[in-house]
């Protein structure tokens, strides 16, 4: 998102293809926001992390060290007559609970508050599958639901209109999936709002009991019925004609599902979409459901608020079942929805694999500074010195999956059930300790710290100290030493927790001796019932250089034992014999002595010398060739062009779908609809992640069976995932990358063999490449271009080569950083090219 702020000056009537949060995000700088604050939390980071943060040259821009603060900052800047906006997703709104709720109530004149908070229902990123909806109808706030993109760009002023005409706080309840995908949308004319004088006091802003009942049946009978009636009215509550024999309701993201299997299966049943669902709009829903002859189905994310607020209302409607756990809905379950009750045919079973999928939970990035702690650890539970770890949020919690980690409960909550278990079995006070990052730590972990020290609970905190919000993308937090807008902060996290404890040390992250042993007599102390801390340093591996992350070490075979101790992470793999070598995913440690070195005991992992390594790129002399937009015959294109690319984290799935949209843009499909959809949060995380393309007629970034025209695996063992080869249409084709990303919990040889995966392949259409050394061969030394290689190859596969190949050429040239860049990525591309285009030929 770059181009943010080119974006921010675009023209009324400008169409662009964005993100969910980016669309909110300028939708919030065109409505004349003059503040945003927030807590970093997936989905909803983007919005300030990415672009709110680049435009703070109009307006106050911060993070916060929780969501509490963050509510209570934008409640300040509100009085100050300020139009804000607080970003969270929503486990946040449970953290700042007391905030909202007790804000929720104040209505003296102020300038707008909206709350922007990202659900994530599936979940892919959260613990909470939570319907917030009830929780704001108590706190009597009105809800926005956007059901598409457009949605999410007009809403910050609807809802900042809203916020200040009925002086109360609106929620725009944002849904986790348009977060991250991406859609048309068409910009408004901007404006300049003026902040609103101070009021001549501040006692509107007073929580006195007395005053708390009057403010609440004020928003009782006055704010509620007001937002009603406004929620009754288009275009919130937006009413489609179609056959009267039945009907359907939406809600939010919904809506957009909806549309896509309506568009499918070709019916057209009288529709109602609502965006404003607290409160319930009543009327409009009683009209419509009025010229209703047959049923009406109710389809809603989250819990059964949209359907129970129907029966309430006294109109008979069909939803999920009562104790349904279905929190989301896609295309392909709403045709099975409708199958089910005869108004389409029954669909194709599900295929089922031949093959077992390979198991693929997200991990620590390789090189993580967090690995030496996992790997000692682990060692401790092996020799019976430790029952139990408690965790945090963030990607400490993925210390999981190296043994190393038992419980995650919430934000800087990892210490205190630590502390309950060991005040409730003072003689096991060493065999129990905590670990969370340090942004965690700042968050609300602290209160854990001073409470140990309160209590005098014996026992081990450590703290893993990466000087960032990494899972979340990298965002500041008072351990970084920086804040948002650049300036230095004077804070110091060692400082601070030495405050609480004097028992406080510090370790280099990367040493992996010097942690076991820091571990060892920090639970020695323990054992003595003293509280220490442990703060392990290490820059994140994914804020340090490029030049820092190039790996610097190699095998020597010869000294080589096979005995496996280096296996340790995605950027090592052992081949067929045992022999390890390194994978494109190695980071170099970020800079530090490699753990797998420390690791080996025969010293076959050994330094490269300087005039032995190459050059990470080596870029075309000269600018990279500059393209002009080609003329595209919209004659030879079908209604929809659809693309699926699975791949594991890391791989630039993300750059493969950003490449689609921009080609779609450059084609007469900018004037129809286009859609992306990505995974984000844990699952990047060297986990299994998914990215979805379509143009033309299409509505959701989630396809349905059977719709999709090429499915491509970038790792090939992600071509057996569970329903990614049903979505393929008949005649499609699947590209198949011979590249394998083995789990670290996985033996080499319990990974499906190729031709086992050829196998289970062999009633598709199948082109298969290696294109990590292909792009090696087109000059890329690191293989990371793999993904244009399969961009290129996807050129030449029908109905994707009816787009001429400048076409691509200028999309992919529009999406590359540096000229460098550009070099690499147009030779990548063309080796695709010829790849596929030898597959035309056989």
């Amino acid at each position: 998102m770059s181009g943010f702020v080119e974006r921010v000056k675009s023209p009324a009537g400008t169409k662009l293809v964005l993100q969910g949060n980016e669309a909110f995000a300028l939708g919030v700088v065109h409505a004349g926001f003059h503040a945003a604050d927030g807590y970093p939390g997936t989905p909803s980071t983007e919005v300030i992390h990415d672009c709110l943060s680049r435009v703070q040259d109009r307006m106050v821009v911060g993070w916060d060290v929780n969501e509490a603060v963050a509510v209570a900052v934008g409640v300040g800047h509100s009085a100050a007559g300020s139009d804000t906006v607080v970003t969270m997703k929503t486990p946040g709104a449970f953290q700042a609970g007391d905030a909202i709720t007790t804000a929720a109530f104040y209505h003296a004149p102020a300038g707008a508050l909206v709350y922007y908070i990202a659900t994530d229902y599936i979940p892919s990123s959260t613990q909470h599958v939570i319907d917030l909806r009830y929780f704001f109808y108590s706190s009597r706030l009105p809800v926005l639901e956007p059901r598409d993109h457009q949605d999410f760009y007009d809403f910050p002023r609807l809802a900042a209109d809203l916020s200040r005409r009925i002086n109360s706080p609106v929620v725009i309840l944002a849904n986790g999936i348009l977060c991250h995908s991406e859609g048309m949308v068409r910009t408004a004319e901007p404006r300049v709002v003026p902040k609103r004088e101070l009021p001549e006091n501040f006692r509107g802003w007073m929580g006195l009991p007395n005053l708390a009942r009057k403010n609440y049946d004020h928003a009782t009978k006055e704010r509620m019925p007001a937002v009603e009636a406004f929620f009754n009215r288009e275009p919130l509550a937006r009413f489609e004609s179609g056959d009267p024999s039945w009907g359907i309701l939406a809600s939010g993201e919904s809506s957009l599902q909806v549309r896509e299997a309506l568009a499918i299966c070709g019916l057209k049943p009288a529709r109602m979409f609502l965006a404003g669902t607290v409160p319930f709009p009543k009327e409009a829903v009683l009209r419509f459901a009025a010229d209703i002859k047959g049923p009406i189905y109710v389809f809603e994310e989250g819990d059964r608020w949209v359907e129970e607020r129907c029966r309430l209302a006294g109109i008979n409607v069909s939803g999920k079942p009562v104790h349904s756990s279905r929190t989301e809905w896609t295309p392909g379950d709403i045709l099975s929805f409708l199958a089910d009750r005869g108004h389409i045919a029954p669909l194709p079973a599900r295929q089922k694999g031949t093959v077992a999928p390979v198991p693929r939970p997200p991990g620590i990035c390789p090189g993580c500074p967090y690995r030496a702690f996992g790997l000692a650890v682990a060692e401790a539970r092996k020799k019976d010195r430790l029952t139990a770890v408690f965790g945090d949020i963030g990607c400490s919690t993925l210390l999981y999956f190296m043994d190393a980690l038992d419980t995650c409960m919430c934000m800087g909550a990892s210490d205190s059930m630590r502390q309950g278990m060991v005040l409730s079995r003072p003689e096991q006070a060493a065999r129990f300790i905590s670990v969370l990052g340090d942004s965690c730590e700042c968050h609300s972990g602290l209160d854990s710290t001073r409470n140990a020290v309160f209590r005098g609970t014996p026992g081990v905190k450590v703290i893993l100290d990466n000087r960032i919000t990494a899972m979340t993308g990298g965002q500041p937090a008072p351990s970084s030493g920086v804040n948002l807008a650049g300036n230095d902060v004077s804070f110091s996290l060692r400082a601070v927790v030495s405050a609480e404890t004097p028992n406080t040390k510090t370790v280099d992250a990367y040493n992996l001796k010097g942690v076991k042993e820091a571990l060892k007599r920090a639970l020695e102390r323990a054992e003595a019932g003293d509280f220490s801390c442990l703060i392990l340093e290490g820059a994140c591996v994914q804020q340090v250089s490029r030049e820092s992350r190039r790996r610097r070490v190699r095998i020597d075979v010869d000294k080589c034992r096979r005995c496996g101790q280096c296996d340790i992470c995605p950027g090592i793999e052992l081949a067929a014999n045992k022999v390890p070598h390194f994978t494109a995913l190695c980071t170099n440690c970020g800079g530090s002595t490699p753990v797998c070195m420390q690791r080996c005991p025969f010293g076959a992992i050994e330094m490269i010398r300087e005039e032995e390594r190459q050059t990470v790129f080596a870029p075309q002399d000269g600018k990279p060739r500059e393209y002009e937009k080609p003329e595209t015959d919209s004659a030879g294109l079908p209604r929809s062009l659809r693309v699926a690319v699975r791949g594991v984290g890391g791989q630039g799935n993300l750059f493969f779908g950003r490449v689609l949209s921009q080609l779609a843009m450059e084609t007469p499909y900018a004037r129809t609809r286009v859609v992306k959809g990505d995974t984000h949060g844990m699952a990047q995380l060297g986990g299994a992640v998914i990215s979805t393309f379509a143009c033309g007629d299409v509505h959701s970034p989630v396809p349905a069976p059977g719709t999709v025209d090429v499915l491509a695996a970038m790792e090939m063992g992600e071509v057996l995932r569970p329903g990614f080869l049903d979505l393929l249409k008949p005649g499609g084709t699947v590209v198949l990358n011979r590249f394998r990303v083995v789990p670290p919990a996985m033996k080499p040889q319990d990974y499906p063999g190729l031709d086992a995966i050829r196998s289970a392949l062999k009633k598709y259409r199948v082109v298969e490449l290696d294109a990590h050394d292909a792009a090696r061969q087109s000059g890329d030394e690191t293989g990371r271009s793999a993904n244009v290689v399969m961009l290129g190859l996807l050129s030449t596969l029908d109905p994707l080569n009816r787009i001429p190949e400048a076409a691509w050429r200028l999309a992919l040239s529009k999406v590359t950083a540096s000229d460098a860049a550009q070099s690499i990525n147009n030779a990548a591309f063309g080796t695709g090219r010829h790849i596929g285009s030898e597959a035309g030929d056989q």
